[in-house]
């Protein structure tokens, strides 16, 4: 499995107590919230200072097509934490987009072709979807052969989070089951950071800004210090999802004998 669904299944499992008296094993806290840091291809200088604290970095083609070997230099220069690969439109330039490289994940919009997305069981698939969809596809999503879900950029107000904004997350939240990734400004504040994870954000996609130095840290502290959720993304999700087993309320057919009549 990827690295970095792992990550998102650890981070799912973490409020889950143990049941009976017997003392739970001590292991490492999981993560609030999964930060992934967004880095364009062919970034220059030490990019493992722009991405220290992110828990995976997803690389992205510039404005021309990456070569093979932009990609090996930017992936070397990385620290030891999954990474991947943002697919274009057309899915065709995968294999110049990786340069050969062993990814852990691939993040791809809803328009690339299927037979250019990879199959491996180890490469985390994670589908981009626009806010704008009707609901039924969004449902639908939960029952396709992807990992988790990243929302495009619904940026306004000049970066600070709306309420408008948040409303969108929420409502994304309580329609899917997948680990739901939300896009977010490198300088979010505490409140707005508690108010994306009480609406039901699992991961956080950070462009990084390559002109500044420190990377992540102080967004990683702020998530690591968020309280429990007060409520259970997971809890509201079979109100939502359609029924089996036939209709509710359907009522059986009328008896077609007739009743005998006495006199």
């Amino acid at each position: 499995m990827s690295r970095l669904i792992s990550e998102f299944h650890r981070a799912s499992q973490s409020t889950n107590q143990p049941m009976g008296f017997r003392a739970a094993r001590p292991t490492a806290p999981a993560p609030r919230i999964i930060l992934i840091a967004g880095l364009e291809i062919g970034a220059t200088g030490n990019t493992a200072d722009y991405t220290e604290g992110a828990s995976a970095v997803l690389l992205r083609p510039g404005k021309s097509s990456p070569t093979a070997k932009a990609v090996q230099e930017t992936v070397k220069s990385l620290p030891d934490i999954p990474w991947g690969v943002y697919l274009e439109d057309n899915g065709e330039e995968k294999s110049a987009a990786t340069g050969g490289a062993e990814y852990d994940f691939v993040v791809f919009p809803a328009s690339v072709r299927i037979s250019t997305t990879p199959q491996e069981e180890k490469v985390g698939r994670i589908l981009q979807v626009e806010s704008s969809m009707d609901d039924g596809l969004l449902r639908a999503v939960n029952d396709l052969k992807v990992d988790a879900v990243l929302v495009a950029d619904t940026s306004e107000g000049g970066g600070s989070l709306l309420w408008h904004q948040l409303m969108i997350f929420q409502h994304l939240a309580r329609l899917i089951t997948k680990p739901l990734i939300v896009p977010v400004p490198a300088d979010i504040n505490e409140e707005e950071l508690k108010a994306l994870w009480e609406a039901g954000a699992d991961g956080m996609l950070v462009e990084v800004d390559t002109t500044k130095t420190g990377g992540l840290k102080g967004l990683r502290q702020a998530i690591d210090k968020l309280p429990p959720r007060s409520f259970m993304k997971r809890d509201k999700i079979e109100a939502l999802l359609p029924r089996t087993g036939g209709e509710r309320g359907a009522t059986a057919p009328p008896d077609e004998e007739e009743e005998e009549e006495y006199e």
